[in-house]
């Protein structure tokens, strides 16, 4: 089974800290995003032409979800940066049978008219440290690339540097056979987003 990118997600203790990072390092504004009223989050997008770009924190307005955040956001401290990316199927369950164990449950979760499957790691917490992606199925033909102004970006490299590359990259090659991700070999994991603007390339770093 093939999966393809889907977008990478910023993370930040405060949305509007995050998206004034985010707008600084990539020179370009983000659009609005929304609310996850299951998990208490909100974001900030960016639309990328095939990818899009998510800035994402906890919602302060919003009550306790009860249950840990995706992201691992519970436990985010630190500036905002990149520290996940997540990949789309067409097939949810018959993803997550290949997928590493622990990389979560099928949830169902809608936003306005958008409408998708989630794969939620119970403790917030993704396999290798949260360098294997989380997985989306979106429901319909409704996708927020269709939607969000195309920002003229466009994804070059996810750099994903951890200390068993190996495993990792023999995974993500079955599973999601795309030229711009690269893994490597790390003392920790480390990620980098590099786009192509109108200025040159830009990076953003986790």
């Amino acid at each position: 089974m093939h999966l393809r990118l889907d977008h990478i997600a910023i993370s930040c203790t405060d949305l509007a800290q995050g998206a004034a990072a985010v707008e600084s390092a990539l020179g370009v504004s983000l659009a609005p995003g929304g609310r996850h009223a299951l998990m208490s989050t909100h974001n900030r997008l960016l639309g990328c032409g095939d990818t899009y770009l998510e800035v994402i924190a906890p919602d302060a307005d919003a009550p306790d979800p009860g249950r840990p955040r995706w992201f691992d956001l519970d436990r985010f401290t630190g500036p905002p940066r990149l520290t996940n990316w997540i990949a789309a199927t067409d097939d949810l369950d018959a993803a997550l049978a290949e997928a590493p164990p622990g990389t979560g449950i099928a949830t169902d979760l809608t936003r306005g008219d958008l409408s998708w499957r989630m794969a939620i790691p119970p403790d917030g917490r993704l396999p290798f440290g949260d360098a294997f992606p989380a997985l989306i199925q979106w429901n319909g033909n409704a996708h927020p690339t269709g939607r969000l102004p195309d920002s003229g970006l466009r994804l070059v490299r996810l750099e994903i540097a951890h200390p068993d590359a190996e495993a990792l990259a023999a995974i993500l090659t079955r599973m999601i056979p795309d030229p711009r991700i690269e893994v490597s070999p790390g003392a920790v994991k480390a990620m980098r987003a590099t786009y192509r603007t109108d200025s040159g390339e830009r990076s953003i770093d986790g």
